[in-house]
């Protein structure tokens, strides 16, 4: 096995994480949540970041919107937080999640790290999983 066919330390993390984690009990079936994506948060300063930067926190759950028709990228991915847009997966980046999101397949996203740096790429880390309930894999 070669160092690219090789999970990586984060799928592994989030595999385990799956297996042990959330969603037992009354919330439904153990989850397993496979890291596809970890990026910075594109155009951030022209959105919503700043203003809401005190309110958000790592671990905070964002929502991923298909812009199929955005005239930049056809297949660009706004990234909200409460409704509020804070900016988009970096375009150079996206196309595993918007094939993921093409298909339905079901996702989550969540800030992974924030940053205070003047920087705006640097402010704001984000990370996609694909949501798979055990009870699929039994």
């Amino acid at each position: 096995m070669n160092s690219r066919s090789r999970p990586g330390p984060l799928l592994l993390a989030a595999l385990l994480t799956g297996l042990g984690g959330p969603g037992h009990g009354a919330e439904g079936p153990p989850t397993l949540r496979i890291l596809i994506q970890t990026s910075p948060l594109a155009g951030a300063q022209y959105y919503a970041a700043n203003r809401v930067w005190d309110q958000l926190r790592p671990g905070d759950r964002l929502t991923l919107a298909r812009e199929g028709e955005n005239p930049h990228d056809s297949r660009a991915i706004r990234v909200a937080w409460h409704g509020v847009q804070l900016g988009y997966l970096p375009r150079l980046e996206n196309d595993a999640v918007a094939d993921a999101m093409d298909r339905h397949a079901p996702l989550e996203a969540r800030i992974s790290r924030l940053r205070p740096d003047s920087d705006p790429w640097r402010r704001v880390e984000v990370q996609v999983f694909l949501v798979i309930r055990r009870s699929v894999l039994e």
